[in-house]
């Protein structure tokens, strides 16, 4: 079959994506490799989501039916318990190979939108030694664990980092029965959101370790305890190693785009963001017609954003034009995404998402376009865990550049 676009992914990124270019008139497949649409939101069973978007607070499962229903009634295809083997550029568009229970089969469109989400960091990626007893999970396998099979994977619980589904997971387990004995965290700052540290850990009295982390796991069958040691300015482990009595260890330890799709097309990852670079439409800059969406592009911290991002792709399908793309330079941040401008397709407004290297108690962000000052946004409260999202509205023709800095006023 030939499609307008395919969307790999069927998450909240894919679906919204989806549903957005249904609206705009294209014709839309969408290939999910989990027997279920919805992503990981299918597990996250804790309010919080939609609070932008829908001005309310919804589970995990509620906002992903929302983002279904909606891609659905638009009149979306959607396959699941489909995988992806093989993507291909055509001369006039993608080829996409896949295979699942009704066989194997290939699919050809005009563009191609990359929602394929995250996947976790294990404990071997953070020099965690020991065997390999039962009792080690990521917080997204607990997760699973607890709120969709219903099971309790451990009783006394030691978790390592501060991300927020570790922090999330803490909450969840200790309402569950299990004691959680604390977080502990290698950087001297913690990972996750402000509201999930108060709600998570400070409403329930789990303590938080700063600058420490798990070296070794002991146990065969079972874990029986893990070593947690304090580290240095350079996450190296000093001192005596603490040992700690537990029954499970759930790593919380950050996420990685998932990019191998990616790079079958040869395309680089951005190596501050680990996904692709891209336009304000999120098409990336070295393959026209090619989309990045979600946490795919860059690992964001609320799904509202995720589905922004999403829509603004699915609405920009089927644009052909030629593109003048003028990179993006940066001071102070970590990273802004997009990285790259399309000056022949300046809107209304570009949003940028943004994260600083450090904390501000105030800050500013400037935008430069062609060598002239054109907008100035003051914000608070500013930390590495959380992303900025900044519209500005501007013409440019040769350069743009955002600088955060501390803000004097």
């Amino acid at each position: 079959m030939r499609y307008d676009v395919i969307v790999i992914g069927a998450g909240p990124a894919g679906l919204e994506a989806a549903r957005a270019a249904r609206e705009a008139g294209k014709t839309v497949l969408v290939i999910e490799r989990e027997a279920r649409a919805g992503g990981i939101l299918k597990q996250c069973v804790h309010d919080g989501f939609g609070v932008i978007r829908y001005g309310e607070k919804l589970t995990g499962p509620e906002y992903a039916y929302r983002t279904l229903t909606a891609a659905k009634a638009a009149g979306a295809e959607i396959k699941t318990g489909t995988f992806v083997t093989k993507i291909s550029k055509t001369a006039d568009g993608f080829k996409v190979e896949t295979t699942s229970r009704a066989g194997m089969a290939s699919d050809e469109s005009l563009s191609l939108i990359l929602a394929t989400g995250c996947r976790e960091r294990t404990p071997r990626q953070v020099d965690i030694h020991g065997t390999r007893p039962a009792g080690v999970l990521t917080a997204g396998a607990c997760q699973n664990f607890v709120n969709l099979k219903g099971l309790l994977p451990g009783k006394r619980v030691v978790i390592l980092g501060s991300g927020d589904i570790g922090l999330i997971m803490a909450r969840r387990l200790t309402l569950e029965g299990a004691e959680v004995i604390g977080v502990y965290e290698a950087k001297s700052t913690p990972s996750g959101l402000e509201r999930n540290l108060r709600q998570c850990l400070d409403d329930f009295g789990i303590p938080l370790h700063l600058k420490h982390t798990v070296t070794d796991v002991y146990g065969q069958k079972r874990v029986e305890a893990v070593a947690v040691s304090a580290v240095d300015d350079n996450m190296t482990p000093v001192g005596e190693k603490t040992i700690v009595p537990c029954d499970l260890l759930v790593v919380s330890v950050g996420l990685i785009p998932e990019n191998e799709l990616h790079e079958s097309l040869g395309l680089k990852t951005a190596p501050a963001t680990k996904g692709i670079d891209v336009d304000q439409y999120m098409m990336s800059a070295d393959v026209p017609g090619l989309y990045s969406v979600g946490n795919a592009l860059h690992v964001h911290d609320l799904v509202d954003y995720v589905s922004e991002s999403a829509a603004t792709a699915g609405r920009d399908v089927g644009k052909r034009r030629e593109r003048n793309l003028i990179k993006t330079e940066t001071e102070g941040l970590q990273y802004v995404v997009p990285q790259y401008i399309d000056a022949s397709a300046l809107g209304e407004k570009t949003i940028f998402y943004m994260r600083s290297p450090k904390y501000y108690k105030k800050a500013v962000v400037r935008l430069y376009a062609d060598g002239e000052l054109k907008q100035t946004k003051r914000v608070t409260n500013v930390r590495p865990p959380e992303m900025l999202r900044i519209p500005f509205s501007f013409e440019a023709e040769d350069s743009v550049r955002i600088v955060l800095e501390e803000d004097g006023v």
